[in-house]
């Protein structure tokens, strides 16, 4: 099962949209501000400022984590607007890319966290307001006017740019996937009384295909991806147990992870580092993906860079056929993933009926291990052609236009424009500089 979650995100942008907006997004990694200044016909500027999130942060009390994001708000707000009163409040989108329920636009409760993260006292509770509520403690003039996930932002912020874009999907420090659905087949929305060929962006939040476990009393869960005792081990360790099945497989949270699992074993077994102390490396979450990428990609022929993440890292000394055997075994951890992540792909074509059609279908595709882990793209295309044969051919992968921060302004835009059922209001333009 996938949740399927609804987005309230009426159709695509006209590319009409301008004017200045606030985007923050909330990632995995960093808390992250922008100002984005659409000038319409795919055309924006964007200004941003990044903050580093700590593991203290993601751990502590929820409503201390949205204090600091506006904290965050109100420096950025300051050093770009000056201190002078503003004639009204700056309209935001707020990029939250944790699996919520919504029920509109400007309201969104956490069904759980992923990625790490386990901050009490949020789950079950609306983030916008949570984050409003810090917004007024901090007295900075905003108004959040949509709330987002990312893959939803980089589906609307590409096709503003790009017409061809049928999905939206993140492979970063977790992974998931958005397209735009007819409401005619989205059962939970019949009680809105809304044309049937009305459009609505899906947050599919595939991380959770087969999870075990339950989301709003409906329960889940399947055997159906190939596990093995390496990922079976890290969801039981994980601070999550039976959530984010797919995630755990595909995402740059947990490859480094899964490929550290499989050496401890092979130190247990006496295979690897003889006579030395494994200590560093045996320490869970020690081993970044990063490392994998530097890994696969040395281009030496006595792999020296290997050499150098054991030694550096770990106080580790490698033999050549151990540093050709760790090559290998991230090749095929990195090859997996993306074989992977090219099945939820073909499934959103198959769906849509996508492969069938003339043109190209476009996949706006953000995160860290499309665009840094070695032949990611490449082996996530080639999956697809497995799939389909020629007819994939039409799917087409490419970096997206910052989706979390633009798709974010975009919505925010396209929200001001729209009343709930979807119909247009009088043109409003942001408020210019």
């Amino acid at each position: 099962m996938v949740p399927m979650i609804p987005t309230y995100v009426y159709g695509w942008p006209t590319g009409k949209e301008v004017g200045p907006y606030l985007a923050v997004d909330l990632g995995g990694t960093n808390l992250r501000v922008c100002q984005v200044t659409l000038e319409g016909d795919g055309k924006f500027e964007i200004l941003q400022t990044k903050y580093k999130l700590t593991e203290e942060q993601k751990q502590a009390p929820g409503q201390g984590l949205f204090d600091f994001c506006a904290e965050c708000l109100a420096s950025f707000v300051a050093d770009n607007f000056g201190n002078k009163p503003l004639e009204k409040k700056l309209p935001l989108g707020f990029t939250f890319s944790y699996p919520c329920s919504q029920e509109k636009i400007d309201h969104a409760k956490l069904i759980r966290w992923t990625k790490g993260f386990g901050a009490p006292g949020v789950e079950g509770e609306d983030v916008v307001r949570m984050l409003q509520n810090s917004v007024e403690k901090f007295d900075v003039p905003i108004d959040i006017v949509a709330c987002i996930n990312d893959t939803t932002g980089t589906l609307i912020a590409s096709h503003y740019v790009d017409k061809d874009t049928k999905m939206g999907i993140i492979f970063g420090t977790g992974c998931n996937a958005a397209y735009m659905e007819k409401v005619g087949n989205i059962p939970k929305l019949r009680h809105h009384g809304l044309p049937d060929d009305t459009l609505m962006a899906i947050n599919c939040e595939w991380g959770a295909f087969d999870s075990t476990g339950k989301d709003n009393d409906e329960e889940f869960g399947g055997q159906s991806l190939p596990r093995t005792p390496y990922d079976i081990k890290i969801d039981q360790e994980s601070n999550k147990p039976g959530e984010q099945a797919f995630e755990k497989m595909i995402a740059g949270n947990y490859l480094g992870e899964i490929f550290r699992q499989v050496i401890v074993e092979m130190i247990d077994e006496g295979v690897l580092f003889l006579g030395q102390n494994a200590y560093k490396i045996e320490k869970r979450e020690s081993f970044d993906t990063a490392f994998l990428s530097l890994i696969e990609s040395d281009p030496t022929e006595e792999l020296l860079t290997v050499t150098g993440v054991f030694t550096h890292f770990f106080g580790l000394d490698t033999t050549i056929a151990e540093r050709q055997f760790f090559r290998r075994l991230a090749q095929l951890i990195g090859t997996r993933a993306a074989r992977l992540s090219a099945c939820g792909i073909a499934a959103i074509a198959s769906k849509m009926g996508y492969i069938d059609e003339k043109g190209t279908c476009g996949v706006a595709t953000d995160g860290s291990l499309y665009q840094k882990y070695p032949k990611f793209p490449e082996r996530l295309e080639e999956a697809i052609i497995d799939i389909f044969g020629e007819k994939g051919r039409v799917i087409k992968t490419y970096h997206a236009e910052d989706g979390s921060g633009v798709g974010a302004a975009i919505i925010a835009a396209m929200t001001e424009n729209l009343n709930l059922s979807g119909g247009p209001k009088k043109q409003v333009v942001g408020q210019q500089k």
